[in-house]
């Protein structure tokens, strides 16, 4: 009787505590996420996806009404919480925080079903919540992509571990959702799905293979979604495979000619995630000459697969060219060195020296990307001189306005963009705005669409690219359509339009230091 009540004090605490854990790692991806998302912006990437949700809030829709090379869903998603919880500075963030939530949780559950104790699961997990959003603080698709690719192949690992068909189901929808969001690396992390899935039918199924039809089941959901999105909304399939497929493959052909794969790119960038993979390589290495058992092959093939995924990862990252972000793969490369050495030696040097390697990688990298903000171009800019963006819009409000564009002087950048405010709004014409500061059409309540996502020199095919011609007609036929009188740009932009439109089409004049306005006539036949 008192051994049960003792077991019964046991589970409870234990539960109390896991539930604290969770608690705690709920508080801190929101925390983090929240915070960092408040502070400084980089406008060319920080409002992207603001101005995507926006769009679609006024019946517009990637590939049909604006161009775009880069997924549908944070589009989507950012549309619904402008939805449900306005269109504000607010709900933009809380968008990027969510998923930072989603990470951190999946993290933790991950590790705990693995069998790692509590504790070590909400650190791996607390380690997460810190480097995986919080870097960019607004939503962007690299981090989605990323996030669901990884939570995809936690999922594989896990069906692997329990065969559970839900997890076979639920780990093509995250790379699914992956690649919605960003071809990268998802394309590429499909490869080492393919292979795994293979050897496993060869090596492993044990002639057991209702596992395929959940694969196959688990795309369905999300693909669906979207076609039925596309066909509600009369977006061309056309258009679609055109700037979703067909012209980002030229930019990666033209990138990856251009890539130097030194050292520096290649070793030291990720010096981390490789030292996390050490104890799991050793002890693939330290089984080989052992009689191989059922399950100690699911265990070689299940650590191959993990390998291969981290390279592509890290692989997909150096085709970007962007910022580092992948830095929360160090978290999950040392619960996985954790959980097999736990399994294989049970050495507590081993999880000394991954801990270790887990508090000093999570300082580090949350120094230099969260409060630097590396990843958004301000690691050189005083983020102490921020301040508030409520009188360029009252929905900003808790924004701390600083950006690379004029980081000594944030109050000069938003009067000239309340000036610029004023201009349009006090312009009564049909009219679009062409900036990297894509917050001004929600600011403005302007009811057309600029037909682009974002302007810059990837994003749209130059005039003797073998797309130009598809991009210059589905640029005038927004025009048309939309009865546009008038554009607005930033001179900055102004090479972008005259490369499309003749000179007898416009009639150009200066508003402003930065503003240009273009007066369409001719009606653009």
């Amino acid at each position: 009787m008192q051994q049960k009540k003792l077991t019964q004090t046991l589970d409870k605490n234990y539960y109390k505590k896991k539930y604290l854990y969770f608690f705690l790692l709920i508080i801190s991806s929101l925390s983090f996420s929240f915070y960092y998302g408040f502070i400084g912006i980089f406008p060319i990437d920080s409002f992207l996806i603001y101005d995507a949700g926006y769009k679609i809030t006024n019946g517009h829709h990637p590939f049909k009404d604006y161009w775009s090379i880069t997924g549908p869903i944070l589009d989507y998603i950012q549309y619904l919480y402008f939805k449900f919880f306005g269109i504000n500075w607010f709900s933009y963030v809380l968008h990027a925080a969510t998923i930072n939530l989603l990470i951190s949780v999946s993290f933790f559950y991950f590790f705990y079903n693995l069998g790692i104790n509590l504790f070590y699961s909400f650190a791996y997990s607390l380690s997460v919540s810190i480097l995986a959003y919080p870097s960019a603080g607004t939503p962007f698709m690299d981090h989605h992509a990323a996030i669901f690719s990884l939570i995809s192949v936690m999922l594989l690992i896990l069906s692997f571990e329990t065969n559970n068909k839900i997890y076979w189901f639920l780990a093509p929808f995250f790379l699914l959702l992956s690649f919605l969001s960003k071809q990268i690396p998802s394309s590429y992390l499909l490869f080492s799905f393919l292979i795994f899935i293979l050897v496993y039918l060869i090596f492993l199924a044990q002639k057991n293979y209702k596992f395929i039809f959940y694969l196959f089941a688990g795309g369905i959901p999300p693909l669906l979604i979207l076609l039925t999105i596309f066909f509600i909304n009369n977006v061309p399939f056309k258009n679609f495979l055109i700037q979703y497929f067909y012209y980002p493959l030229e930019i990666g052909e033209v990138r990856s000619k251009k890539i130097n794969f030194d050292l520096n790119n290649i070793f030291f960038d990720f010096k981390f995630i490789y030292f996390s993979l050490t104890p799991l390589i050793y002890i693939f290495i330290k089984n080989l000459k052992k009689k191989i058992s059922l399950d100690l092959k699911k265990d070689f093939f299940i650590i191959l697969f993990i390998c291969i995924s981290v390279s592509l990862f890290i692989f997909g990252q150096i085709m970007t060219k962007n910022q580092i972000l992948i830095f929360f793969l160090i978290p999950f490369c040392l619960g996985i060195s954790h959980y097999y050495s736990q399994k294989y030696y049970n050495n507590k040097l081993v999880i000394l020296f991954l801990i270790s390697i887990l508090i000093f990688s999570t300082i580090k990298y949350h120094l230099r990307f969260n409060e630097n903000k590396k990843f958004m171009e301000l690691n050189n800019v005083d983020l102490n001189l921020a301040i508030d963006a409520s009188p360029l819009d009252k929905s900003l409000k808790g924004l701390k306005w600083i950006t690379p564009n004029y980081p000594n002087n944030p109050n000069k950048e938003i009067e000239k963009l309340i000036e610029i405010k004023k201009i349009i709004l006090a312009d009564k014409t049909k009219k679009i705005l062409i900036s990297d500061y894509q917050i001004l059409p929600a600011i403005l309540k302007l009811k057309t669409v600029t037909p682009n996502k974002w302007f810059d020199d990837l994003s749209v095919p130059k005039p003797d690219d073998k797309y130009f011609e598809n991009y210059k007609k589905f640029f005038i036929k927004s025009l048309i359509s939309q009865n546009i009188e008038t554009i607005y740009l930033f001179k900055d932009k102004e090479r972008f339009l005259t490369k499309i439109l003749e000179k007898n089409f416009y009639k150009k004049k200066l508003i402003s230091e930065i503003l240009l306005k273009f007066e369409i006539k001719n009606c653009l036949n």
